[in-house]
């Protein structure tokens, strides 16, 4: 999604330069668009030891389980007056990590894609939302000119929470049975798992607002059969033996039910099991 992102930055005329420890050159991407076109994307390379003392703009596209290796070259380059875009599944991957009254914008996207560097194919070209606690920045307006279906969202919590649910019903149990999207709702047996998982994530997030609607199967049911062929990004990375973001989609469910004394076994599970799966 960071080269998704990149793409659709250079062609509203922004500079995209890639922070990266092992190699000066740049880095040359194939990005293949829904319509078939094949676009070339070059970004330029800094090591974090010749960044400037100040970074203005920063977009964390990286996967959650190494947000705090990519972060830790970082911070001391970050004050108030920088921007941080945080474009990642899952919750709670920044915390701790930038200073004192910070808050990040958020993204939400609904598109996909799929590929490994330097071949990257966009499969869905949806939605997007950013967002946060301030207004949105002056460059967005112009963005969403080059951005398909991207808007701003002055409150991006609800939408980050549909999406957080969906993941951790339709990841884990994707990547722990090797299946596709599809078999959540088709199968009995992970449809009655899915039930329950949702339910606790419900009870989490209605504590944590009593506004949350509730009700979460609904969607992902109808997330899981619009996907239904896709293979999620948990079960490519439980495949090609990755780490996986379960500890901020699950995880960060579970350490909410701890701090609010709630009970969360079906997504205690499913996190053990994750973490199990990857070293055996």
């Amino acid at each position: 999604m960071g080269t998704l992102a990149a793409w659709y930055l250079t062609r509203a005329g922004h500079g995209v330069t890639v922070i990266r420890h092992d190699s000066p050159a740049p880095l040359e991407k194939t990005l293949r668009l829904p319509d078939g076109r094949q676009q070339m994307l070059s970004l330029p390379v800094l090591d974090p030891a010749t960044l400037p003392d100040h970074i203005d703009h920063l977009l964390v596209a990286v996967k959650t389980p190494y947000t705090h290796q990519a972060m830790a070259p970082l911070t001391d380059r970050l004050d108030t007056d920088s921007l941080v875009l945080r474009f990642q599944n899952g919750l709670g991957a920044l915390d701790g990590l930038l200073p004192a009254g910070f808050s990040a914008l958020e993204a939400v996207t609904t598109s996909a894609v799929k590929g490994q560097h330097p071949d990257h194919t966009v499969v869905a070209e949806n939605a997007t939302w950013l967002g946060g606690s301030t207004a949105p920045p002056a460059w967005f307006a112009a963005l969403t000119e080059h951005w398909p279906d991207l808007h701003w969202e002055d409150d991006i919590r609800p939408r980050q929470w549909h999406k957080l649910v969906a993941n951790a019903v339709i990841n884990p149990l994707t990547a722990l049975y090797d299946v596709p999207n599809g078999r959540i709702s088709a199968d009995p047996a992970l449809r009655e798992q899915a039930t329950q998982l949702c339910e606790e994530a419900d009870q989490v997030l209605r504590q944590l607002d009593p506004a949350w609607p509730g009700h979460s199967l609904d969607n992902v049911l109808t997330v899981a059969r619009a996907t239904a062929g896709n293979t999620s990004s948990m079960r490519a990375d439980w495949q090609r033996g990755a780490q996986t973001e379960i500890d901020a989609i699950n995880g960060w469910l579970v350490q909410q039910a701890d701090r609010l004394g709630l009970a969360v076994p079906a997504n205690r599970k499913v996190v053990t099991a994750m973490r199990r799966s990857l070293t055996m």
